[in-house]
């Protein structure tokens, strides 16, 4: 299966408290963990589906970070829709074509491109990356700093891995007068396993990882 780093919601305002104890719950961290004022009260321990139900309830979506369009409230998403439906049948009408498409986020159409990776998954989010990538590059930066690709992090955590892998491309690139990777978004040309190539993916996932960790979003490693 490999490696991919699905970036997670991040808690509303007044959640931020409670959003760590149910990360730390759902992880396994803690999953004993009661209020004091809880077990005080007697209450039982809440099932993990109402604590998965609270946690979504109360986060903004990685999908609003990266300023992509959704159906049924921006026209740039219902025009997207509308191309779409022009090319079917029509059975049926517009609306009924654009109600099957729920809560969407035009992925396709997100304005933050730092979010969306060149280096993703068959069947995954768009803005979800493709960590596996990563395990090419070790000759450059070491088994350590890949195989902390497949830890999950909070926003914090995942800033600062960021920072450290932008460190040591910056060092590769200057010294192999490589920096114009760091601005380049699509992959050099030659993709196999090259220099470029390498550099490129660790520089890309240091973007993606400081855009989500500076807007408050860790990220879940699915493997």
């Amino acid at each position: 299966m490999g490696l991919d780093m699905r970036p997670m919601g991040k808690p509303k305002p007044g959640f931020e408290e409670r959003f760590l104890e149910i990360y730390r719950i759902i992880k396994g961290i803690d999953k004993q963990h009661i209020s004091f004022i809880d077990r005080l009260k007697g209450k039982r321990l809440p099932t993990n589906d109402e604590l998965l139900n609270e946690f979504y309830n109360n986060i903004i979506t990685t999908y609003e970070t990266v300023k992509a369009p959704k159906i049924g409230r921006d026209k740039e998403a219902n025009d997207w829709a509308r191309n779409l439906y022009e090319k079917t049948d029509k059975e049926i009408s517009f609306e009924e074509y654009l109600n099957n498409y729920g809560e969407f986020y035009v992925l396709d159409l997100a304005k933050e491109l730092d979010g969306i990776p060149v280096y993703c998954s068959i069947g995954q989010d768009e803005n979800v990356f493709r960590g596996q990538f990563l395990k090419d590059c070790i000759d450059l930066i070491g088994e350590n700093l890949v195989n902390e690709a497949w830890e999950s992090k909070l926003a914090d955590e995942t800033l600062d891995y960021g920072n450290r892998l932008m460190q040591a491309a910056d060092i590769i690139a200057q010294k192999h007068n490589l920096q114009h990777l760091k601005s380049q978004r699509l992959p050099p040309e030659d993709t196999d396993e090259t220099l470029d190539s390498k550099l490129h993916v660790i520089y890309s996932l240091a973007k993606w990882l400081i855009f989500y960790g500076k807007n408050g979003h860790g990220y879940d490693a699915d493997f």
